[in-house]
């Protein structure tokens, strides 16, 4: 007996076609007043945030019509908004209301946040540090 062919699921098809949309911002340096220590809080840094989430399907990659995306520069606004409107002492909880903003106000189905400090208050010689949040939406 010979075997009969897989039979092809043709909407599984189409659906695995659809384009997925990724938005990325990277280089966002903002003032800020984050930190542990009081005097960190008080006197404010320089923050860069990269940040990138998912918003599934985009009508814009069909309609090629600015309203049918999201606002980069509405992001980025966010972003200062969220890291500007208090002060957090770790960048994991700045980094994680970061995301939370991403995923209320644009229904982002992933998002991933980098806070970087250049210039880090630590008594040895170090480029930068960093945290990194990745949080997945409703």
């Amino acid at each position: 007996m010979s075997e009969e062919p897989e039979e092809i699921d043709d909407d599984e098809d189409e659906e695995a076609a659809e384009p997925s949309v990724t938005i990325e911002i990277t280089g966002l340096s903002l003032y800020t007043h984050h930190g542990v220590e009081a005097a960190e809080r008080e006197v404010g840094q320089r923050l860069i945030f990269d940040l990138s989430f998912d918003v599934g399907e985009c009508d814009a990659t069909v309609t090629d019509r600015v309203e049918d995306t999201i606002d980069y520069a509405d992001v980025c606004q966010q972003v200062a908004l969220a890291a500007q409107e208090r002060s957090y002492k770790t960048l994991e909880r700045l980094c994680s209301a970061v995301a939370d903003r991403m995923i209320e106000r644009y229904g982002a189905e992933s998002v991933t946040v980098r806070a970087a400090k250049p210039e880090p208050p630590i008594p040895l010689p170090v480029e930068e540090v960093s945290v990194e949040v990745w949080k997945e939406g409703p």
